[in-house]
């Protein structure tokens, strides 16, 4: 009885005196700039889901977006408007209501969600004809638009940007 007692005693001992660690999964804290009224990012729709929503377009109509991607090219004079990246090879034009405010000149390949209206740009081939003689292009280049051009456009009132420094992984060991 004695030798179990003793057995026992020194199992919990070294159980006891076993340090225990545990490493939980990193604590990923993700925080955004704001521009524009203020937005949160919940409830953004993706890229694929944004085209298709561009797709159900007809000119003239109007609706409602929250809508995260990538910033693929931002205004290099003053950041007053932006493209978003597409599925595919297809991108959003954004501007910002009232040229209320702006985005970083710096804001490419950051992630975004922007808040606003969406409709379709439909520019017709004269126009397209004359921007580009305007642009100083050859009349071959002029000569080869044939197709008028659509753009996917949003009018923003807030803009979400994900900051840069926005991963701080936290280990905990007990």
């Amino acid at each position: 009885m004695k030798k179990i007692f003793v057995l026992a005693f020194t199992a919990i001992a070294f159980t006891g005196c076993k340090k225990q660690e545990q490493l939980t999964e990193p604590e990923v804290v993700v925080t955004y700039s704001t521009f524009g009224e203020k937005i949160t990012p919940d409830n953004a729709v993706s890229q694929v889901e944004m085209l298709e929503k561009f797709q159900n377009l007809k000119e003239g109509d109007t609706i409602p977006v929250k809508f995260k991607s990538n910033i693929l090219d931002v205004c290099q004079k003053k950041g007053c408007w932006m493209s978003m990246d597409l599925e595919g090879d297809k991108d959003a034009f954004v501007r910002f209501t009232d040229y209320g405010f702006f985005v970083p000149l710096d804001a490419s390949n950051q992630e975004s969600i922007v808040e606003g209206r969406a409709f379709l740009s439909i520019v017709t081939v004269d126009e397209l004809k004359h921007y580009a003689k305007d642009g100083g292009k050859s009349q071959e280049e002029i000569d080869a638009i044939t197709e008028p051009k659509i753009t996917y456009a949003i009018q923003a009132d807030g803009v979400l940007i994900k900051d840069k420094t926005e991963d701080k992984a936290t280990e905990t060991v007990n």
